[in-house]
């Protein structure tokens, strides 16, 4: 076989994406967007607004949600909402950086603690031991659409008195491998991203969800400025501007009714790549259930590097992400303190992500495993010339 980065044509003449953004079809958006601008309610709380939160609460299982306009917004109000005074908060270093930064942002301290070497979610053991007389709680990540060890961090949550709240980014329509439960209604409450790259998107936008009434207002009123109610300027308490358009609104109600499509080609991709990647140097991330958006490979011996890999694939065009290199300890300004995450720092070295979604078709997935499984078997030879 001959490589795109060697000088040969590439594999695919238009490019791959991780993150490839699904859509409902244009028709169906376009009209929605002519009758919200023939409207002239183009945001603050509008119709689409309100509709959106009341599906996602009824897909979820949810008794609240609260649409907001992306995900990192979320986990501020989340973060301010449960915990008024600033302190330190434990999260994972492996993910992306707006889960350690929306803390940061607002003056609180991420401290950072190991992940499972399986799940990739954080180790319940590693974060008590992180706990201090100065924690006041604890941000999980269900990285990969892979929930969190929801009730061992729970019994840790309250046996030291502390928030316990999680990035749910990744997990919109998940399940727990533990006893099935859906995810939204973890902890004191989860935030969604809805960001385009997300299996189910609002294009820019995101939404918080709990089952508690009285954080439920909690969370309305920061993101409208602190304001109590509608149509006052009493404000509660110092908020944000963090309210969803109704035109994003609106791609989320329409994008919700084609999930079941967007879920079933993620699987039949997930499949096939399962299938065609079976080797002893290779280990495909084991989902179980959910959306199946992120499609994980390890690479787990051999000669092959991660990022020489992925170099190739990209020069092929299949546009591989390694996600997450480097890891948020090791970036500014977290890198500034010694951390000891022994597990995050293996794990990233070998971790990429491959595309899928609804513009990756089944030929694509078989030649994609073709050009990695070559990459693998001639690993020395690809690593000599690359480097």
């Amino acid at each position: 076989m001959k490589l795109a980065i060697f000088g040969a044509k590439p594999a695919f003449s238009t490019p791959l994406h991780v993150g490839r953004p699904n859509l409902a079809a244009s028709t169906k958006l376009l009209s929605a967007f002519e009758k919200i601008l023939d409207s002239k309610w183009l945001t603050n709380d509008g119709c689409w607004v309100r509709s959106l939160e009341g599906e996602i609460g009824q897909y979820l299982n949810v008794k609240h949600c609260i649409a907001v306009a992306n995900g990192t917004l979320g986990l501020e109000i989340a973060a301010k909402a449960l915990m008024p005074e600033c302190g330190e908060v434990i999260v994972p270093s492996f993910t992306f950086a707006a889960t350690p930064h929306a803390l940061a942002w607002q003056g609180y301290k991420p401290v950072f603690a190991d992940i499972n070497m399986s799940t990739h979610v954080l180790d319940p053991n590693d974060v008590e031991a992180k706990i201090t007389d100065r924690t006041i709680g604890i941000l999980g990540v269900h990285t990969w659409g892979t929930p969190c060890a929801v009730d061992a961090l729970t019994v840790i949550a309250k046996k030291h008195g502390l928030k316990l709240f999680f990035d749910s980014a990744h997990a919109f329509s998940c399940s727990s491998m533990y006893d099935g439960r859906s995810s939204g209604s973890f902890g004191c409450c989860e935030v969604f991203s809805f960001h385009a790259t997300k299996f189910f998107n609002t294009v820019e936008g995101g939404a918080i969800t709990t089952n508690d009434a009285r954080l439920a207002q909690r969370f309305r009123e920061l993101r409208n400025f602190g304001f109590v109610g509608d149509g006052t300027h009493e404000a509660s308490d110092i908020g944000i501007n963090a309210k969803m358009s109704e035109l994003h609104a609106a791609v989320g109600v329409i994008n919700l009714v084609e999930i079941g499509s967007f879920v079933t080609r993620n699987f039949v991709n997930y499949a096939g790549y399962m299938h065609g990647l079976q080797h002893p140097n290779l280990c495909v991330y084991p989902h179980e259930g959910g959306n199946y958006q992120y499609v994980v490979i390890e690479l787990l011996k051999g000669a092959l590097s991660a990022d020489v890999l992925t170099k190739v694939l990209r020069a092929e065009n299949v546009l591989a992400r390694r996600y997450f290199s480097p890891p948020c300890h090791k970036m500014v300004p977290y890198n500034q303190e010694a951390h000891f995450l022994p597990i995050t720092d293996v794990v990233s070295d070998r971790v990429f992500v491959l595309p899928t979604g609804m513009s990756v078709g089944q030929q694509d997935v078989d030649k994609i495993c073709e050009l990695i499984l070559y990459c693998v078997d001639n690993a020395e030879a690809i690593m000599e010339k690359v480097t």
